[in-house]
Formats: structure tokens, C-alpha cells, sequence
């Protein structure tokens, strides 16, 4: 049998880049490819395989109890454009490992367990979020994606239909019989490696504010324009993104803020900016403190605008809400790795993931191992073989607990 190691560096060679990355897009040949080498691998470990209508696979150890319900834990197999190795390919290699090495030491479980090849999570081809886990959950329809189309202007239906999926044709849509979900992820970030914990246990992952600010000032000539007469629009975001980071930092830790993306108008060398517009991504695990910093960063906005005799508009397009894991799952998971010997550590995730969506119709829990250098969505992303079999021997534990 492969080691997760070797699984790992299997996934990757599908949707391989030059540089070491991976570039597997939702419905593109190579996302297509990978999803159905998986499925012969699961067949060749004993896992009873099919799609769902959206192009989510699964591989499922079947149980002899008796019962309707059943345990599912898996990720992502598409990536962002030249992404890394583990992000996602991570939990599916790590799902169906767990499921095969628990049938070879203990036969069938008693609760019927799969192992689940998400179809899309990154939203990198398409303008949209976690289409494999929202179809599944009956959270998103085909009626929403209608008018979607990718930067090629191919429409996400044509593109679903070219892959073989499509409304009808695997005679599987949303489920209605899943009650556990368990994602494995690698940790993409730092602190696991650098506080040297084996094990993140999540606890929530956090909501999300993003925000569209527009800053206007006046357009002029560079070189006749006198300092004291413009109103720089450059200037006053400038001052903005200044307060905005050191309040963030003020509030502290686990607050988090981002300006990631700016555009100037005109943008041009010679011309004094007439408007900015920025973004902001402010994120926390707790929704009250949350909207307590969005609602003073927006006011840092405002009050630096007033200062410079500029107008700043400000608006909110996303509002994502914490999401918990659920207590008795993560309070098993920490029994785990200290029955183990495992270091490990309580901690949101600071990015979004599967498991936040079908925490609102399931119990779910999210476990974590260290990202090196806290790198990801990179070819540089990278986690220890001894660190991915450690999390493997937790989910396996775990598994065993609920479905044994």
C-alpha cells in the first residue's frame, strides 16, 4: 500500500505545472482525470464508488448495521492555479487511507463510512465557492449557477455537461442521510510548525467581512498642482490602510485585516489620482467582536476621509458568519492525541473550507496538520510525511470511535 506521501505526489502528477505546482480546475481534462483515477484506486482497495450529479465522488465502506445514516470525511480535489500539493489532495488521500487500512485490520464497520472527492471548493475557475459541499447540503442549485461563465466566457452548465455531469445524470443530488462530517486539511499557516504541535483541532472557522471602499479626491497635473492645493486620493488610502492595519493590531490577536487588492484612477504617471479603491478582509472567530472591528474600521475610513476634505464610500459585499465544530467531536479528537502522545492545540481556521458548510447540517469537526513555513495555495506548500501519517492515525481513531 502507498504511504500518504507517495499518494500525495500520485494526485499531484494530475494537473502538474512546470514549476512544481498544480493547476486542476473544476471540469477541466485534468480535473476529470484525477477524479477518475481516484475512482479506480478506491475500487482497488474495496471501496464501492459512484458520482453525485455534480461530479462529487465517493468511496464507501459499507456497514452492518443496518443503518440509513452514515460517516463522511474527504476534501477537495480541484486547486487554485498554480497551487500547491496538499491543499484539498490532503484529506482525500487521507480519507481513503484511514478507510482501507480500518478494513484491512477490522473488516466492515457497523456504520457505513465514505471517503468523499469534493468536486470543487476554491471557486479558481469559477466565480463561486464550495459547489461540491453546497450541492451536497442542498444549500446551492443548478438555477444559481445558470449565468455563470469563466474567464474563457465558457458557461459553468456547458462546462459541467463536457465533464459528463449535469442534472440527472449519475441519479444522485443533494443527501440527505450524511450526520458526521470529518475534514483533514493541512494547516496553511504557521502556527502548528512554529509553536511545534503535532495536531490542530478546530474549534470554528472564522467569519468574514469584506468590504469595497472608494475613495475619491480630484484628478490633476502632477508637476502644476502645489502640494498643499491637491486632494490626493493616493494619499488619503494610503493614510487609511495605515490606521486600518495598526487598529487592527491594537485589537489583537485573533483579528486579522487584509487591503488585497487597489486600483487607481486614472493611473497614470503624470496625474495626481482622482480615486482609490481598495479592498478590505477583515476576519474573526467570534462574530461579535467581528462586527465590533468592521464597524471601527469602516469609521478609521470615514474619519481619515473627513481629516483630508475627501469623500470615502464604503461598502460591504460578503458576510460570512463563524462557524463552530461541534464540541463532542473536537473533545473526542483532543482524548485522541493525548491517548496518542500527540502535541497538539485548540484554534480557528483563519481560511474557509468544506467542513463550514456542512457544520450547519451536520455534526462536523476539522482537524489540522502544520503547513512548513506556513505556506500554501503555492508550489512551495509542503507538510512532513511523519506529520501526514499523524494525522491519519487521528482520523482513523476517530473513525473507529464513531463507526466501530
Amino acid at each position: 500500500m502507498q504511504t500518504v506521501e507517495q499518494w500525495i505526489q500520485w494526485l499531484g502528477s494530475f494537473g502538474s505545472d512546470s514549476d512544481g505546482g498544480v493547476t486542476r480546475l473544476l471540469y477541466t481534462p485534468s480535473w476529470k482525470e484525477a477524479q477518475e483515477a481516484l475512482k479506480g484506486e478506491m475500487e482497488t482497495l474495496g471501496l464501492l464508488t459512484f458520482y453525485d450529479d455534480a461530479g462529487n465522488l465517493f468511496g464507501r465502506l459499507e456497514g452492518t448495521g443496518g443503518e440509513r445514516s452514515c460517516i463522511l470525511t474527504g476534501s477537495h480535489v480541484d486547486t487554485v492555479k498554480h497551487g500547491g500539493k496538499y491543499d484539498g489532495a490532503y484529506g482525500i488521500v487521507a480519507a481513503i487511507t484511514a478507510l482501507s487500512r480500518l478494513r484491512e485490520r477490522y473488516g466492515a464497520p457497523k456504520k457505513s463510512i465514505e471517503a468523499v472527492a469534493f468536486c470543487e471548493e476554491e471557486g479558481s475557475r469559477f466565480p463561486y465557492n464550495y459547489w461540491g459541499s453546497t450541492f451536497m447540503t442542498g444549500t446551492a442549485s443548478y438555477t444559481a449557477m445558470e449565468q455563470t461563465r469563466d474567464q474563457q466566457g465558457v458557461s459553468f452548465m456547458e462546462a459541467m455537461a463536457q465533464a459528463g455531469f449535469g442534472p440527472g445524470t449519475h441519479g444522485r443530488g443533494p443527501r440527505q442521510d450524511i450526520d458526521t462530517f470529518i475534514e483533514l486539511h493541512v494547516e496553511q499557516g504557521a502556527i502548528l510548525e512554529r509553536e511545534q504541535r503535532s495536531i490542530g483541532i478546530v474549534e470554528q472557522i472564522v467569519g468574514l467581512h469584506r468590504y469595497t471602499v472608494r475613495v475619491h479626491g480630484e484628478a490633476n497635473h502632477a508637476g502644476t498642482t502645489p502640494m498643499a492645493y491637491r486632494k490626493d486620493a493616493v494619499r488619503a488610502a494610503s493614510a487609511m490602510i495605515v490606521d486600518i492595519m495598526n487598529e487592527t493590531e491594537r485589537f489583537g490577536a485573533p483579528l486579522v485585516a487584509t487591503v488585497g487588492q487597489m486600483e487607481l484612477v486614472p493611473n497614470t504617471p503624470n496625474v495626481i489620482p482622482g480615486e482609490v479603491i481598495f479592498t478590505i478582509d477583515i476576519r474573526h472567530p467570534d462574530a461579535e467582536a467581528l462586527q465590533v472591528a468592521s464597524e471601527s474600521l469602516v469609521a478609521t475610513v470615514q474619519r481619515v476621509a473627513d481629516c483630508m476634505g475627501m469623500q470615502a464610500d464604503t461598502e460591504r459585499w460578503m458576510n460570512v458568519a463563524p462557524i463552530a465544530m461541534d464540541k463532542a467531536l473536537t473533545d473526542a479528537i483532543e482524548e485522541i492525541c493525548k491517548q496518542q502522545g500527540q502535541s497538539y492545540r485548540r484554534m480557528p481556521s483563519g481560511a474557509g473550507h468544506d467542513a463550514q458548510i456542512f457544520a450547519a447540517h451536520c455534526r462536523t469537526a476539522m482537524v489540522f496538520v502544520p503547513s512548513r513555513g506556513g505556506i500554501s495555495h503555492s508550489p512551495l506548500e509542503y507538510t512532513e510525511p511523519e506529520q501526514l501519517e499523524d494525522g491519519v492515525r487521528v482520523l482513523m481513531d476517530l473513525l473507529y470511535r464513531l463507526a466501530y
